[in-house]
């Protein structure tokens, strides 16, 4: 199950810059969960080349994130973000002006690596 959600990110990302014919294949094999031989019959390739235009695929969609690195930014900036409204959180319910200073330093800290991120 991890391993299609995690080809369902790398497709959500990179999925684009795959050709459409690899798309309509990587997409009823992995998300349409059609089998080889379905596929085979569909598209009018033996079933060996479907099965080497998927595992092309996926090392392909690896290369990208390994090059590109866009699914672990977005992780950081998910977590950062997530920190940030936990601290607003606290804001909001602070009554301290120290504290309240304190929490602004911290979000601004994220905000930076945010940044840094883009």
């Amino acid at each position: 199950m991890r391993e299609l959600v995690e080809k369902g990110i790398l497709f959500d990302f990179y999925g684009e810059l795959l050709t459409d014919h690899q798309k309509e294949i990587y997409s009823d094999a992995c998300f349409n969960d059609l089998s080889l031989s379905e596929l085979s019959e569909t598209y009018g390739i033996s079933r060996q080349g479907i099965h080497d235009l998927i595992k092309r695929c996926d090392r392909t969609l690896e290369e990208y994130e390994q090059k590109l690195g866009l699914i672990a930014k977005f992780h950081l900036i998910l977590e950062n973000t997530e920190a940030m409204n936990e601290i607003i959180d606290r804001i909001e319910k602070s009554s301290s002006e120290a504290s309240i200073l304190r929490d602004c330093e911290e979000l601004k800290s994220f905000t930076g690596r945010i940044l840094d991120e883009i």
